[in-house]
């Protein structure tokens, strides 16, 4: 089964490659553009915002159509949007290449796994989802480090070449390998909106939003954050990233196993408190300096990754718990209150750059991690419990 869909999980690694390596080539290309850090962390709010509101709305308009065209088209504008962002001449047009790779990547997540559950038949479309999602862990584990390499020893837009190679890779493989699948049935944008007003379904998504508000404000700038504080750049700062991404996979897989043994708004609260701590770890480390705030910093990096990675399954799973029949309609809403969690993180990341310092980029994580601390608290235990 695998092996049938390693374009997908091959395109999936593309996607995330591209959508997290801003934190690693954020310095390069700041240089090299004469950008503030704060103007080069606006590209991943507009990747966020375009993503979240763009994937729903190109799910309905292309669900009846044949599937392995709607891979290959998605993933060739994501080609051609890696191109552009490589060859950009202003700041301008890396804004618009950003718009075009958020379109094409919200387009080819949902119709490759939704391609691949059906590849797997229902027995096994659980391992097919997982599969699909290694991808994107393995992006995070090796992408992002290879692509802050390449901007540290050539160029950010080699970066950005890097993955349009790899994307070209999967456009070959969708159309060597994938047979041709129907389309799908597709909810449309009414039923959708009706399930979001659900007050159950919508103190949850406003959880997931406000959960990640603060990961990804310290995400998109802490490779600013450790040049700045620690020095830390090139190899030494992909050698971080990849600690963060080993941690990353760690927790992804405690999350899983948390969100079916353990009681999942308990196990919500210790994550959010764990989060709280490692975030304000960020911020005092970077004010400490030396030996002694590196490891500080990178320890309570290290934390929130094993522990903020757990986050995502175990919100998903309450999701799916309300009501199993409405599960894809509740996680594709799911899926958008994370990229709007993502947009405002990265936003508001930027005005702690711009207007006070990216040593403080912790503090505002520690602040958004305990409102949405807060929220459970008065929400998560009234209606939705372990299934």
């Amino acid at each position: 089964m695998l092996l049938r869909i390693l374009p997908l999980i091959l395109g999936a690694f593309a996607i995330g490659a591209e959508t997290f390596m801003i934190a690693g080539v954020l310095p390069s290309l700041s240089a090299d553009l004469g950008i503030s850090f704060s103007q080069s962390g606006a590209l991943v709010t507009i990747f966020a915002l375009t993503y979240a509101v763009g994937s729903p709305i190109l799910a309905i308009l292309t669900g009846g159509y044949e599937r392995r065209r709607v891979l290959s088209g998605a993933i060739l504008v994501f080609v051609l949007g890696n191109l552009g962002a490589a060859m950009a001449t202003g700041y301008a047009t890396l804004v618009a290449a950003r718009v075009l790779l958020a379109l094409s990547a919200g387009l080819f997540m949902p119709a490759a796994i939704a391609y691949a559950t059906v590849e797997a038949g229902p027995e096994r479309r659980g391992k097919a989802v997982a599969a699909i999602y290694s991808g994107m862990t393995m992006a995070i584990v090796i992408g992002v480090p290879l692509a802050t390499i390449l901007a540290s020893s050539f160029s950010w837009r080699a970066a950005f070449f890097g993955v349009a190679g790899i994307a070209a890779l999967v456009l070959t493989g969708i159309w060597g390998f994938l047979p041709r699948q129907d389309g799908l049935t597709t909810v449309g944008l009414r039923q959708r909106l009706e399930v979001a007003r659900r007050p159950d379904v919508l103190q949850l998504l406003a959880l997931t939003t406000l959960t990640l508000i603060g990961p990804f404000m310290v995400n998109t700038y802490i490779g600013a954050l450790l040049g700045q504080a620690f020095g830390i750049s090139g190899e030494h700062l992909a050698g971080v990233l990849f600690l963060f991404g080993i941690a990353s996979v760690i927790g992804n897989n405690i999350g899983g196993y948390g969100a079916d043994h353990w009681h999942r708004e308990k196990f919500l609260v210790a994550i959010l408190a764990i989060c709280i701590f490692a975030f304000a770890s960020l911020s005092v480390g970077a004010i400490l300096g030396g030996t002694l705030g590196t490891i500080v910093t990178i320890v309570g990096l290290c934390l929130w990754g094993i522990i903020g990675w757990a986050f995502p399954s175990t919100q998903q799973a309450r999701l799916v718990s309300l009501d199993p029949k409405l599960a894809p309609i509740t996680l594709s809403l799911n899926t958008s209150a994370l990229y709007f969690g993502t947009a405002t993180g990265s936003a508001l990341g930027g005005l702690i750059v711009k207007y006070d310092s990216v040593f403080s980029i912790g503090w505002g994580a520690a602040m958004t991690g305990t409102a949405a601390l807060l929220l459970l608290l008065s929400t998560g235990f009234r209606k939705v419990s372990i299934a």
